[in-house]
């Protein structure tokens, strides 16, 4: 064993004359233990929320989308699109037209941003996982159906049980003079709702899903779409991307998931740096007790310190063993944090102790441990641990050694 470490061991272990020192001592361990442990929860707690996040976006947007830089719609031909389906890691394509439009129940209505979608988009998302009332029924070709967000049902009472009537779908028609008729200006598409689907509310009172070929009749669109949507095999994704963006050229934007929600992933990115930045600083605050316990132990062994000087200890070994002894209570401290954290939030996982009730969208606060957490944040309290530990041993033993 390393001299300097047994020395520094024994130093932490063995009783003082003077107790306060063993007192601020294991108040530094715990200090550091409970400061680790929160930094564990409250970061791994985030994780889960952003994770949470993730998967819901899951269900409704796909691994890459591409869609026209200028203008919003554009036209692909079949040559074309079997050329990006023999892409390696392609999985699927969807072809899907996206705009606005009035739905109106009766008395009710109420702006939407009406989705076309094909038979491949469930297979590049999830969405008929989201289906909380009736069924999802767009592949039916022969009668206009439509799926509603739970808000948009909400705003036009509709329910997918009870309902005798078709809603009605208006869109202005394209390229034609106004007509002293309204109706002249307008694409009316009577449709049938099958289904409600729930994510969140930016979904639930924004969106309505219907067939690619009622969009198109609705955005007088026979032959253009607003967006390819891609499901890709998970290791390939960046790969697909960077290959798709050479294929389709500077005309058109290629994102994925994340991308097309940069804003809001960032967002809960700052979040969870801010959060570590503010526990770090307490937990520098609580490495303040590592100066007091060293210094306060380097006076008590002044004796011992002149001794080991006098036999052939060169300061940098008697330097050593108190920054060792600094070492000892950090590590210990925030061994004892991971540990703890790591309790917590297996607790949380096993019995879900902190719950939200089942009326959201999921009933207990999740967790979400990742490795490089555990490795960060170890790292950033070593490295905190140092610094407080250098001023005292730098000081005071020189102090010592010159009197």
């Amino acid at each position: 064993m390393d001299f300097s470490f047994y020395i520094a061991k024994r130093y932490l272990v063995s009783k003082k004359s003077n107790n306060a020192i063993n007192i601020i001592s294991w108040i530094s361990i715990a200090a550091i233990a409970i400061t680790t442990a929160a930094l564990i929860v409250i970061l791994s707690a985030m994780n889960g929320l952003t994770s949470t996040v993730a998967n819901l976006y899951n269900v409704f947007e796909p691994d890459l989308k591409v869609t026209p830089i200028s203008g919003k719609y554009f036209k692909i031909s079949n040559v074309e699109l079997n050329e990006l389906k023999l892409i390696d890691g392609v999985l699927a394509i969807s072809q899907t037209i996206s705009d606005k439009a009035l739905l109106k129940n009766f008395d009710k209505q109420t702006l939407v941003s009406i989705k076309g979608i094909d038979t491949y988009f469930n297979t590049v998302t999830k969405i008929d996982s989201a289906i909380v009332q009736g069924i999802y029924g767009l592949n039916d070709s022969i009668h206009s159906k439509i799926i509603l967000g739970r808000g948009v049902a909400d705003q036009l009472q509709v329910n997918v049980g009870e309902l005798s009537s078709d809603l009605v779908l208006f869109s202005p028609v394209r390229g034609k003079s106004n007509s002293l008729n309204p109706d002249d200006n307008l694409n009316q598409i009577y449709c049938s709702p099958c289904g409600v689907f729930s994510l969140n509310d930016d979904f639930d009172y924004q969106y309505a899903f219907v067939n690619i070929e009622t969009a198109k009749k609705l955005f007088d669109s026979p032959t253009k779409i607003t967006a390819l949507e891609i499901s890709c095999d998970k290791d390939k994704t960046e790969e697909v991307q960077s290959i798709l963006i050479k294929k389709m050229g500077s005309r058109f934007d290629v994102k994925n998931r994340y991308q097309l929600n940069d804003s809001l992933f960032k967002v809960l990115e700052t979040e969870k740096l801010a959060t570590f930045i503010i526990l770090a600083f307490i937990l520098v605050i609580a490495t303040f007790n590592i100066i007091g316990a060293l210094t306060m132990l380097i006076i008590e062994k002044r004796k011992d310190i002149k001794t080991l000087h006098s036999i052939g200890a060169s300061l940098p070994l008697i330097r050593n063993i108190f920054m060792r002894e600094g070492f000892l209570i950090t590590g210990i401290g925030a061994t004892l944090g991971l540990i703890i954290g790591l309790f917590i939030c297996w607790l949380q996982l096993k019995y879900h102790l902190v719950k939200f009730g089942n009326e959201f969208i999921i009933p207990y606060y999740p967790i979400d441990l990742r490795l490089n957490d555990f490795v960060w944040i170890f790292s950033v309290i070593m490295l905190i641990g140092f610094f407080a530990a250098l001023y005292p041993v730098r000081v005071f033993t020189k102090m010592d050694l010159v009197r």
